[in-house]
């Protein structure tokens, strides 16, 4: 049984930083951001891509939490920057949540819209319960609004896409989490990753992911996102800029 601090400890993705090695990753093959390749300005390199995890689980041994750890790591070693988001204590939408885009004064809406605010991009990981994400994961998406005022906490934003499965793979829940991100007038990018059987792609004492084509493909998505990350953050208010917004603006 695992301690409350070992809990809070993995709960809030410091394993991230207890462990940070990446054992399976062959580094003379990743793919780190250039600068040239982009056509981006060098200094566009020195301030770090800043991402937002959100996984879709409270069990204490949860593979779509670890699934994400080992994303977040892949970003790291590719120049970001990481924070997680613990979905425990967060209430029911309709319990802190109200029509209109206010949110009340909860404090872990409150951190969970702070850190959309803060975020360049996301990456989404959940559980595959009944062909779409779990509960705990949509609860978390529909406290974050589409806008309040003037601000819109995830339009623009760069978005990828993990789930897992406890059997067969599927690709259920990162096709209607994709859709939920388009939603949020997000840039999901082309690339996702479905993890079957999760709870042989793990190993069981130290949680980290086994060396496998599916650990390969996760680092793929990772570099993805770090690139569409780096294209469009500085650009993105352009990019979603709308004729019918401007029209109504008047």
């Amino acid at each position: 049984m695992l301690t409350k601090k070992q809990k809070d400890h993995l709960y809030s993705g410091n394993a991230i930083y207890s462990d940070p090695t990446l054992p399976n990753l062959k580094e003379n093959y990743l793919e780190r951001p250039n600068h040239e390749k982009l056509g981006l300005p060098e200094s566009t390199l020195k301030i770090k891509p800043k991402f937002l995890i959100i996984y879709g689980s409270l069990r204490e041994v949860s593979y779509s939490r670890l699934l994400a750890e080992e994303a977040a790591r892949i970003l790291i070693k590719l120049g970001g920057e990481v924070k997680f988001f613990d979905p425990r204590d967060l209430p029911m939408p309709e319990e802190g949540y109200k029509i209109g885009g206010e949110a009340d004064t909860h404090p872990k809406i409150k951190e969970l819209i702070d850190l959309a605010l803060w975020a360049d991009g996301h990456v989404w990981s959940s559980p595959e319960r009944h062909g779409s994400m779990s509960a705990v994961f949509k609860t978390q998406i529909d406290h974050i609004p589409l806008s309040f005022g003037s601000v819109r906490p995830t339009q623009g934003r760069t978005l990828a896409l993990l789930q897992v499965a406890g059997g067969s793979q599927s690709f259920n829940t990162v096709n209607n989490m994709r859709i939920l991100g388009r939603w949020m007038r997000m840039l999901v990018i082309p690339n996702q990753s479905s993890i079957p059987s999760a709870y042989k792609q793990f190993d069981e004492e130290t949680g980290r992911m086994k060396p496998s084509s599916l650990y390969n493909r996760i680092v793929d998505v990772m570099e993805e996102l770090m690139k569409f990350t780096l294209l469009t953050r500085d650009k993105k208010d352009y990019l979603v800029d709308r004729y019918s917004e401007r029209c109504d603006s008047e």
